[in-house]
C-alpha cells in the first residue's frame, strides 16, 4: 500500500489561506478518483476539494474550522500499490562497549521509547481538544500529553495550533532524548543538555494595535457574530482601500435603443439559443470592446512596476442569497461574441448562486463590473478589486424625461437611463483616462443599432 497527501490547492489569485468548513468524508472511507472530500471556503469562493487518486482515507489532519495555508496537506489517502520505503541508515557508533556506557545507551534508548510510545490522544483528561495535525508533530517530536497541557493555545476556544507547539518545541529547555539519541551515539557519549534560550517575544498583533473604539451594548442590543466570509471580505475591502487611491468619475448613459432592441429580440433568442437574454451580456460586451481601446486601464501594480495585462479578463460580482458577494471571471471576454458571453454570464451566475464555481472560475481577473442598478441603486462607488486598478458600476436602468435634440429643434421626450461610475486607482490611473474610458462606453452603447441581428 502506499500513502497520498492531499493538498490544498491554489484557490484564486492572492488567497493563501482557506477555511475548512466541512469534511465529507470520514477516516476509513473509500474514495473514488475524482471525488469531493472536503468543503473549503476563502474570501472569494466556496469550493469542494477532489480526490487525485483512489483509495482509502486513512488520516484527517485539519478539523472543520481550521484555517489552511495553500499547499499544505490536509489528509492521507492510502491506494493500492507498494509503498516504497527507505531503511533507515545503521548507526555506526565509536562508543566503546563497556558496561557502563552500554547500560546509559540502553537507558536514554528505552527512555525515548516511551514518550514515542505515549499515545497523544484528541482529547485530554482537562478536556482539551487536540488537532490530527498538533498530535502529529507531537508524537514525532516527543512531546508528551503533560507538555501539551502547558502550552498555552492561541486558536480558537483556546485549541494549541501547528504554530503554538512549533514554537514549544523551538523555545522548550530540555531536549528531547528521542532527538539527542543520534547525535549521543555519534559524539561516542551521551550526556544530559540543558538549552537556555530566550523566549522569543511575541509580535503585537495588528489589531490590537489599531484599537477599534469601543461599543456600548446593552441588555436591549443583539450581537451577531459576522459570518467567515464576512470578516473576510471586510479585511479584503479594507486592504483596497488602503492599497489604491480611489477616485470616481460619473457619467449617464441613454439606453433607450437596446431596451428596446432587447424587448424586441429577446424571445427569438430564447427559442433559438436556449438562454434569457439580459441587460448584462450587452453591457458587459461593450466594456470588453471599450478596454480594448485603452489598455492601460486592464492593469496590476506590483510594488513600482506596472504589469500590462495580455488577456481581458472581466470579473462580475454576483450576490449570493446570504447577501456576501462573489466575482466570477469571464475569461478573454473581448474574444465572445453576444451569444457567447450571454451563455457565459448566465452560467457563471447560476452556479455562483449554487456555491458551484469551480477555483479557476474565481481567479485571474484583470477588471471587474457590478450591477448596483438589480437592487435599485441609481448608483454606487465601487471598492477596487485588488489587484486591479478599476471597477465599474452599473446603476438601474430609468424611465426619465429628456431633452431630445433633432434638426426641427429640441423637445421633451422619455428616454431609458443609467448611470456608470468608474472607481480607478489614481496612483496609475489619471482622471483623462478614467473619465474618456467611460465616455467611449456610453458612445458604443448609445450607437447600438436597433435593426441588428444577434
Amino acid at each position: 500500500m502506499a500513502r497520498f497527501e492531499l493538498k490544498l490547492p491554489k484557490m484564486g489569485e492572492s488567497v493563501a489561506e482557506a477555511t475548512i468548513t466541512s469534511w465529507l468524508k470520514e477516516v476509513g472511507d473509500s474514495i473514488e478518483l475524482d471525488e469531493a472530500i472536503v468543503e473549503i471556503a476563502t474570501d472569494k469562493v466556496d469550493s469542494e476539494v477532489p480526490s487525485e487518486v483512489e483509495g482509502t482515507l486513512v488520516e484527517i489532519l485539519y478539523e472543520k474550522d481550521e484555517v489552511v495555508a495553500v499547499g499544505d496537506t490536509i489528509a492521507i489517502i492510502e491506494t493500492e500499490g507498494e509503498e516504497t520505503t527507505e531503511e533507515a541508515p545503521k548507526l555506526e557508533t565509536s562508543i566503546a562497549e563497556t558496561p557502563k556506557e552500554v547500560a546509559q545507551v540502553e537507558k536514554t534508548i528505552e527512555k525515548a521509547n516511551e514518550v514515542v510510545a505515549t499515545p497523544i490522544s484528541k482529547i485530554s483528561n482537562s478536556g482539551k481538544f487536540y488537532s490530527p495535525l498538533v498530535r502529529n508533530i507531537a508524537k514525532t517530536e516527543g512531546v508528551s500529553m503533560e507538555e501539551l497541557e502547558t502550552i498555552k493555545g492561541s486558536g480558537k476556544d483556546g485549541r494549541v495550533t501547528k504554530e503554538d507547539i512549533l514554537s514549544f518545541i523551538e523555545n522548550r529547555e530540555n531536549t528531547p532524548a528521542i532527538s539527542s539519541i543520534s547525535t549521543a551515539l555519534n559524539a561516542g557519549s551521551i550526556e544530559k543538555t540543558q538549552s537556555k534560550q530566550e523566549p522569543k517575544a511575541e509580535k503585537p498583533n495588528q489589531n490590537e494595535a489599531q484599537k477599534a473604539t469601543p461599543v456600548s451594548v446593552n441588555g436591549a442590543d443583539e450581537v451577531i457574530e459576522m459570518s467567515r466570509m464576512g470578516k473576510l471580505i471586510a479585511k479584503h475591502m479594507v486592504n483596497s482601500v488602503q492599497t489604491s487611491a480611489h477616485v470616481q468619475s460619473f457619467i449617464e448613459i441613454d439606453v433607450t435603443n437596446i431596451v428596446k432592441w432587447r424587448a424586441k429580440v429577446k424571445d427569438a433568442f430564447f427559442k433559438r439559443e436556449g438562454e434569457k437574454l439580459t441587460f448584462t451580456p450587452i453591457l458587459m460586451q461593450a466594456v470588453a470592446s471599450t478596454i480594448k481601446k485603452y489598455p492601460l486601464i486592464n492593469i496590476a501594480v506590483d510594488g513600482e512596476n506596472i504589469i500590462k495585462k495580455k488577456n481581458i479578463n472581466l470579473g462580475m460580482a454576483a450576490a449570493l442569497p446570504d447577501g456576501n458577494l462573489i466575482v466570477p471571471v469571464i475569461k478573454n471576454a473581448d474574444q465572445l461574441n453576444l451569444v457567447g458571453m450571454t451563455k457565459s454570464v448566465n452560467d457563471l451566475a447560476t452556479r455562483a448562486r449554487n456555491n458551484a464555481l469551480k477555483p479557476d472560475e474565481i481567479q485571474g481577473g484583470t477588471y471587474t463590473v457590478t450591477n448596483v442598478g438589480s437592487f435599485g441603486s441609481v448608483m454606487g462607488t465601487p471598492i477596487i478589486n485588488q489587484p486591479q486598478v478599476a471597477i465599474l458600476a452599473l446603476g438601474a436602468i430609468r424611465k426619465v424625461p429628456a431633452v431630445i435634440e433633432t434638426p426641427e429643434g429640441d423637445f421633451i421626450g422619455i428616454r431609458q437611463k443609467m448611470f456608470v461610475s468608474h472607481s480607478y486607482d489614481h496612483r496609475v490611473v489619471n482622471g483623462a483616462l478614467g473619465g474618456m474610458f467611460i465616455k467611449t462606453l456610453k458612445e458604443i452603447l448609445e450607437s447600438w443599432d436597433v435593426n441588428q441581428d444577434f
